[in-house]
């Protein structure tokens, strides 16, 4: 299902207004969708479809680029007036037998975003179950399928033997780690692209997690069964990416959102978000405490359109915070402002109580970055007066030491610059570093890692042909790429940010589309080792010492899967491989700025 952008205006409706899908189809799909093409479906096609189907592809599907500006009532309402009002699909069966999830060793886990609370990205060769000398020898050891989804954007998480995933169409999966059968899985109410977090309630494990629109869940590890569900936000543009984080019964939820798109629509009342950690009980999902990165929007004007503005709005929080428990602190790291005022909280590393969320410091990296994605067109209504460049923190803040013992935190933005702040004297500069040349969908974008000598950092630094960079994209894969174009990886010193050496990208060979030797997913480590995917498909093992590639495995094919899913690679960027008891695993396929699409989770093992 393909749908011309341009030629579809985008349908504002009041907030008091119930949400027609009807006139949604009518505005938004029907100068596609009632023509007679051979490669569009024709309405009475959609119709034949169950709704959750059709509201899968409007949320992480094929229509995604056209669906960035609908609000999430105007998909569930086309939705529902298209398909069919059928019962839920029956979600997985359980294929693991008699064997039961969490009963493995613990000696090995990988719980969330990282493998501790310095969001390093870092495992001891205990941890990881193998050495620099072993790495060449990982072998596939089993394909994992996700049923209807054409990307794989979630990150593992790897506890007690079991692996806990979730998967753009919201199933969260129970899987045994050496064989990938299913214990059990759950159907969330939005995708789920953030790491689950295994967290011990005094009673039994629960499973914390948000999906893309809003909410949060406790399941009991063991079965599956829903502990509890919050919505931490009311705004409707809210989206949880940001994996949570847990201190002293606490669990801590980052929020960012999709209003930066929504902005897009002429008719979009621009702006109103505003980035926030929330701090739930996990014991029943119950507030303890939520702080916003921006105090609260007041209307500031009218756009060319007639619509009003406020502001400020935005710097919302896309990754995980890292715990400081010694200073009794965490550090989140933000994004840029959608509409003026420009706050000091935007693309900053912020330092935050632990226990009331009050702000400490901030150090702001970026000044005055107030953007949307309207600003594709420096003319559209929602795009701000002297616009920034977009330069996010996207990636977590990594408290580490140098080589000497002297902690600090180390951030890396999209602008191509990393930075070391010293966490002793309020977030202090102490070095900054280029490692790639920046942009919308460059520098570095999720994550980098560190083995307490050097920090690495990938970068994404894409290129297409004929175009410069965009976020907004009418091609959900195999978008036209520079083949040669890309980031690399490069090593700097933690003690002044020197750089000890620079991985060049390797070109796509043979060029196809969809391929770019951008390096955008986050990196893993373990000693003497950096796992790196990449936009070509590749995951590649980089000696840690001077950068040489001592493993390479393309997953941008298909693959025989212990689920029977049709399933295949394809790009590798978001969440990066998690390593735990002698095993790799890696979520392939992301189409979303017009890389290859896939539906697949692989897990390597030594021979």
């Amino acid at each position: 299902m393909k749908l011309a952008f341009l030629l579809l205006p985008v349908l504002f409706a009041p907030a008091f207004a119930a949400t027609s899908g009807e006139e949604v189809y009518r505005k938004r799909c029907s100068a596609c969708h009632d023509q007679n093409s051979q490669r569009i479906p024709a309405k009475a096609t959609l119709q034949r479809l169950p709704a959750a189907k059709i509201l899968r592809t409007l949320d992480f599907g094929v229509m995604i680029s056209i669906a960035y500006p609908l609000k999430r009532e105007e998909r569930e309402a086309v939705a529902n007036y298209l398909g069919e009002k059928v019962k839920d699909e029956p979600l997985p069966t359980p294929t693991c037998g008699n064997a039961r999830p969490m009963a493995g060793s613990a000696a090995s886990n990988w719980n969330g975003w990282s493998s501790d609370f310095s969001n390093a990205r870092y495992v001891s060769a205990e941890q990881a179950g193998m050495t620099l000398e072993q790495v060449g020898s990982l072998k596939l050891k089993w394909a994992f399928g996700f049923p209807g989804d054409i990307l794989a954007f979630a990150a593992p998480t790897v506890m007690n033997g079991t692996v806990f995933v979730g998967s753009a169409s919201g199933i969260i999966y129970s899987l045994n780690a050496k064989t990938g059968c299913t214990h059990w899985a759950f159907q969330a109410i939005g995708p789920v692209r953030m790491a689950l977090l295994a967290v011990f309630t005094g009673k039994e494990t629960a499973l914390v997690f948000g999906d893309q629109v809003g909410n949060v869940y406790g399941l009991d590890a063991a079965t599956g069964k829903k502990l509890w569900q919050k919505r931490i936000e009311d705004h409707e543009a809210v989206r949880l990416t940001g994996s949570p984080v847990s201190h002293d019964g606490l669990v801590f939820i980052p929020a960012a959102s999709w209003e930066e798109t929504r902005a897009l629509d002429a008719g979009y009342i621009c702006c109103t978000f505003r980035g926030s950690v929330t701090a739930l009980r996990v014991k029943d999902g119950s507030v303890a405490w939520k702080s916003y990165m921006v105090s609260e929007p007041k209307r500031t004007g009218t756009t060319r359109t007639g619509m009003p503005t406020f502001g400020p709005s935005g710097a919302g929080i896309w990754s995980a915070p890292t715990i400081d428990a010694k200073r009794g602190l965490m550090y989140v790291t933000t994004g840029d402002n959608y509409s003026h005022p420009a706050t000091e909280t935007s693309d900053s590393i912020v330092a935050l109580e632990i226990k009331t969320g009050k702000i400490v410091w901030t150090n702001q990296v970026l000044p005055k970055d107030v953007y949307t994605s309207a600003c594709s067109d420096k003319a559209a209504a929602n795009c701000p007066h002297d616009s920034g460049p977009d330069y996010d923190l996207g990636a977590s803040a990594i408290l580490t030491r140098t080589p000497e013992g002297r902690e600090i935190l180390v951030a890396g933005q999209k602008s191509g610059m990393v930075f070391a702040l010293d966490p002793a004297q309020k977030g202090k500069l102490l070095w900054q570093t280029r490692v790639g040349k920046g942009g919308i969908n460059g520098g570095v974008q999720w994550g980098m890692a560190s083995d307490g000598q050097k920090v690495y950092a990938p970068t994404g630094d894409s290129s297409k042909l004929g175009a410069a960079p965009s976020r907004i994209t009418t091609n959900v894969g195999n978008a036209d790429y520079d083949p040669a174009a890309g980031g690399g990886l490069t090593a700097l010193r933690l003690s002044d940010g020197s750089k000890a050496w620079f991985a060049e990208p390797k070109p796509c060979n043979p060029p196809r589309a969809g391929c770019s030797p951008a390096q955008e997913a986050a990196v893993t480590m373990l000693p003497g080792v950096v796992f790196s995917g990449s936009l070509d498909g590749h995951l590649r093992a980089f000696n840690a010492e001077d950068g040489s590639v001592i493993w390479d495995v393309d997953t941008a094919h298909e693959f025989e899967t212990v689920n029977r899913v049709k399933a295949s690679g394809g790009s590798l960027d978001g969440a990066g491989p998690v390593i735990s008891g002698g095993m790799i695993f890696v979520n392939s396929g992301y189409p979303r700025f017009g890389g290859m699409p896939g539906n697949v989770m692989l897990a390597f093992g030594l021979e």
